[in-house]
């Protein structure tokens, strides 16, 4: 026969993290217990939970706040990132036409200089074409 411990076992963990909802729960449980429990005049209880009440009140108008101010500091610090990181894609671009300008316009002076060089070529081959037809002119008419 099998021992208890060579069987399978399964381990449940759960996030232990508190939350206004197990607040508010062992709150409303404790207040019952209160009662239940209290050897008081019903007036005393009910002014017991008068307090309890506006304590609770309080505590969870503090916990909404302290709620309220982490979920604000969260979204101040997406908004910064998102700034950060759009002002780095303007700048991104920015160089980008800056660059493109640039090389537009070495472009340009290079198509110039080319263009230039080209007439010059075709200048001085015109030149020696008519350099060459005078010098077959002369060799003929002599």
């Amino acid at each position: 026969m099998r021992n208890q411990e060579d069987l399978p076992y399964i381990i449940v963990e759960r996030d232990s993290s508190g939350s206004f909802g197990s607040f508010c729960l062992g709150a409303l449980v404790g207040a019952g217990l209160a009662l239940l429990f209290a050897p008081q005049s019903g007036q005393e209880t009910q002014e017991e939970i008068r307090a309890r009440a506006k304590k609770l009140r309080i505590a969870a108008e503090e916990r909404m706040r302290e709620a309220q101010l982490t979920l604000e500091d969260k979204l101040e610090h997406v908004r910064e990132g998102v700034e950060s990181r759009v002002e780095l894609v303007r700048d991104a671009v920015e160089s980008g036409r800056a660059a493109a300008q640039e090389a537009r316009t070495d472009l340009e002076a290079k198509l110039e200089r080319t263009k230039t060089a080209a007439k010059v070529g075709i200048a001085a081959a015109k030149e020696a074409a008519v350099g060459e037809k005078a010098t077959s002119e002369e060799d003929a008419s002599e």
